[in-house]
């Protein structure tokens, strides 16, 4: 590679760097606890849980549940009921006043006895904060763009850090720390090993955050278009005056989809579903299945199978990558394996932003080999940069 492409590279180096590396910072500071959410949570006394009873006691009518929750918040209209698939003795229920209300309500209830549990309030809790500014900034879907943003960022740094790392490794064997170098060389050759031992994690981390950034647009258009077409039998309906049983409603949605398990249930008014359907949304009992959904559109006055299909694959690819992103597949092995390297890139974001500060002077402009232009990126705070020998 000439010094000329190399200078350029650096460019691109240096300014995707700059830009991104106090959030990247940022995201993996609040992701670690994101990491070990359920485990914080219960150290926490955040977690809600069901009463020790004999493993065969028979699960509460689904119907009774719904009640349950409409009785602790009269006025309240149901939003969602779900399951979390450690906690089947438990069903989260949420309400509000209307089926997009922000302010809603969220209460546990004991799939077995139909009795509300105490539910901690997550808004406000420290899961809570680490969340928002994990996610969103607490700017809703202009902070998730944002953040979009700057994922892709760290992409092109990462990319770019892996060309410049390449002239620079030339004359050094993988791995070398030169100790009897400046501090600052020290760092730096740290700095890169570290980046470059990292590299395919932070990329695969970057890429699905990145794409999960996107997940309120890509809702939105699935609900423009395959739901809608899902719907259109009612569009011109009379309104519900009599909501059939939600018992009989998943018996059908079962039926339908057999050896599926309930993800979530979106009642009449939500954007999951219509004012005229339940809208079941079913996923498979294998590790991979159960992170994907089903949906099963019910008629809410009949309880009748009106529609069910696949999701489109930028949904699928939506699913896949969340669970990818905080290292949800593999359980305690790969927990640990995220926050670890988790850790390590923040020691390379930091490093990165300690040789940008204490870079000094320049070199000149005009290298005169590779070597020297690879100097020209020195300091940059990125995860692959170099420093001539």
């Amino acid at each position: 590679m000439t010094p000329v492409a190399i200078r350029r590279w650096a460019w691109i180096h240096k300014w995707s760097s700059l830009v991104c590396t106090v959030f990247m910072l940022l995201l993996c500071v609040t992701g670690l606890p994101l990491i070990y959410h359920h485990e914080i949570g219960h150290l926490l006394g955040n977690e809600v849980e069901a009463k020790a009873l004999p493993a065969d006691t028979p699960k509460a009518n689904l119907d009774k549940i719904v009640a349950a929750g409409m009785a602790a918040y009269p006025g309240k209209k149901m939003m969602y009921m779900s399951q979390e698939a450690d906690e089947p003795n438990i069903w989260n229920l949420t309400l509000g006043d209307h089926g997009t209300d922000e302010n809603y309500k969220a209460i546990a209830v004991d799939a077995r006895t139909a009795e509300v549990l105490p539910t901690p309030q997550f808004e406000g809790s420290f899961m809570s904060v680490m969340f928002h500014l994990h996610v969103d900034l607490y700017a809703g879907l202009w902070g998730k763009l944002f953040l979009g943003l700057m994922g892709l960022l760290l992409l092109v740094a990462i990319v770019s850090g892996v060309v410049l790392y390449a002239p620079f490794m030339r004359k050094l064997d993988f791995g070398t720390v030169r100790r009897e170098r400046t501090k600052r060389t020290k760092w730096l050759d740290l700095h890169n090993l570290l980046g470059i031992v990292t590299l395919t994690w932070a990329f695969v981390v970057g890429a699905t955050g990145m794409i999960n950034t996107w997940a309120d647009l890509m809702l939105k258009y699935w609900q423009s278009t395959e739901l809608a077409e899902m719907l259109a039998p009612y569009r011109n309906a009379p309104p519900i005056a009599t909501f059939g049983s939600m018992e009989e409603a998943v018996r059908q949605a079962r039926a339908a989809e057999p050896g599926m398990k309930i993800g979530f249930i979106a009642f009449p008014g939500t954007p999951y579903s219509s004012e005229h359907h339940y809208g079941v949304f079913m996923n498979g009992n294998q590790p991979f299945t159960s992170r994907l959904y089903k949906p099963v559109l019910i008629d809410a006055q009949t309880a009748r199978v009106t529609d069910s299909r696949e999701l489109p694959w930028y949904l699928t690819a939506l699913l896949v990558s969340q669970p990818l992103h905080f290292g949800d597949y593999g359980g305690p092995v790969m927990q640990f394996l995220w926050a670890a390297l988790d850790v390590i890139t923040i020691f390379v974001l930091g490093s990165g932003l300690y040789l940008w500060l204490k870079r000094g002077v320049t070199v000149p402009a005009r290298a005169a080999s590779e070597q020297e232009a690879v100097a020209e990126v020195a300091g940059m705070p990125a995860l692959a940069q170099g420093e001539p020998r």
